[in-house]
């Protein structure tokens, strides 16, 4: 078969990075799996098991030479993958074929395997992620005094302004990098904890000594760099520890979904657009079409990615005492492509904060529409403070915002509220004075000191504390 014959997941060919895939493919996973047997015949050779240097040595020389296609004929034979790759790793490191996976059970392997690259993605999409605020925080610090209707229940409200608006996506960001944080410092690997859990075939190894033992799980898990092993588990750790990453993974997605769903509606309104290559095609009928793909397509994977979640916590539930198999499959599907998808989704996340189009004229446009409806409250208090009733004046203001609302909808050029009011001797306010009032600056409250505050304060020392990443923006293929 071709490539083209078979079945290829659109997260390998589309959408996801090169660091990410290469972080979920069979080289890197098998390869720690070496390493997880390597650092155990060390540790036990250092507590006194009789393993040659010679075994070490070659076992350290083979940790990447993986014969995929002698793999493949062990599995055939035997119906099991770890054996398959302990055989395979005993044809190149001979020396060391009897000690190899010495007192271990196969979720030594799989699952401080899985703990690594499960700490490594997240590392990635920490970097992603950082990559996406500093975007953000351009553009807020660029817009931060730009005026622009607020919405609350997708109904126009109280002006803000465009910079302020991007801290909220900011916020969810930091947030998510909060929880991505906390886990990769406090993430504990299984360690060595034997069949079921209990120690038994390592206490045999060490002949009843527990002190080497406990010694055995501290220097395998200082090897392989964390900070801690899980203190009990049954033969695997809990995957409760699956449903707490991928609930910090599917939360950046949300925050994603958040944010394309904002501009897709922004650019139905014509003020903020996505990024449009100059060849681009929007619509393969409608040639004027520009539509916001990329953050259709942000939707569509953190939809995905969502899905994925539950998944986690539903496996967790039904590990029945010290553990069964209905978890492999699921896991090997719903843990990698949890993090591919994520990883594509803050990619193209990044390609769209760094090229929005802000279009100034349309957002004032459609700010002025709306704008006398929320200067009636200075109107009010004006009345009452020139001798009239508060009711009264509520009354009328409401009369005459009906009304120019239904012209606006029935075709009329602009929003003639400040017409019908100047026209009104109970407010004592001429034209020229309401045109004063209509400054959209005067109404954004706050919006602009708030985007500096967010950035001196929460965002440019987080991101002061993080790496730069000096690789180079991924490619996203639209």
């Amino acid at each position: 078969m071709t490539q083209h014959d078979r079945y290829s997941s659109p997260l390998a060919e589309r959408y996801a990075s090169k660091a990410m895939l290469e972080l979920w493919s069979p080289q890197t996973r098998h390869g720690l799996w070496r390493r997880l047997w390597l650092a155990l015949a060390e540790a036990e050779q250092k507590l006194g098991v009789p393993i040659p240097d010679e075994a070490i040595a070659q076992m350290r020389a083979h940790l990447d030479d993986i014969d995929f296609a002698a793999v493949a004929e062990y599995e055939r034979r035997f119906r099991h993958d770890v054996m398959a790759h302990v055989h395979a790793f005993g044809d190149a490191a001979p020396a060391a074929h009897k000690f190899i996976h010495l007192g271990a059970t196969s979720a030594f392997v799989t699952d401080n395997g899985d703990l690594i690259q499960m700490r490594r993605g997240l590392e990635l999409l920490r970097s992603r992620l950082v990559r996406v605020l500093r975007a953000l925080a351009n553009f807020s610090r660029q817009w931060r005094a730009e005026p622009t209707l607020g919405y609350t229940h997708l109904q126009p409200a109280q002006p803000t302004t465009v910079g302020k608006r991007a801290t909220l996506w900011m916020q969810d960001l930091v947030l998510d990098l909060a929880d991505v944080e906390h886990r990769i410092a406090t993430m504990p690997c299984r360690g060595v904890k034997g069949t079921t859990g209990t120690q038994a075939s390592f206490l045999e190894i060490f002949e009843g000594d527990h002190a080497r033992v406990r010694e055995l799980d501290r220097l395998v898990t200082a090897a392989i760099g964390f900070p801690s092993s899980i203190p009990v588990s049954g033969q695997t750790y809990s995957r409760k520890l699956d449903a707490q990453v991928l609930g910090v993974v599917s939360g950046i997605a949300a925050s994603a979904a958040k944010f394309s769903a904002d501009i897709r509606m922004l650019q139905a309104f014509g003020e903020i657009e996505e990024p449009f290559e100059k060849d681009q095609i929007g619509s393969s009928a409608m040639a004027y079409k520009r539509n916001p793909m990329r953050s259709e397509r942000i939707a569509a994977l953190a939809r995905f990615v969502g899905s994925l979640e539950p998944n986690a916590n539903q496996t967790h539930s039904v590990q029945f005492f010290e553990r069964t198999l209905d978890d492999s499959a699921n896991r090997r599907l719903a843990i990698p492509e949890s993090f591919l998808a994520t990883d594509a989704i803050l990619t193209i996340m990044e390609n769209i904060t760094s090229g929005l189009e802000v279009h100034p004229a349309r957002i004032r446009r459609r700010l002025m529409d709306e704008l006398p409806f929320m200067a009636t409250e200075e109107l009010i208090v004006r009345a009452v403070r020139a001798g009239g009733g508060r009711q009264e004046a509520h009354e009328r203001i409401r009369q005459y915002s009906i009304a120019a609302a239904r012209a606006l909808k029935d075709g009329a050029p602009k929003n003639d509220l400040l017409d019908r009011v100047a026209a009104d001797e109970m407010f004592d306010i001429s034209r020229d004075e309401l045109e004063v009032a209509m400054d959209p600056a005067r109404y954004v409250g706050r919006a602009p000191e708030q985007v500096d505050e967010f950035l001196a304060e929460v965002v440019e020392p987080l991101l002061a504390r993080q790496q730069a990443d000096g690789s180079a923006v991924e490619e996203v293929r639209v």
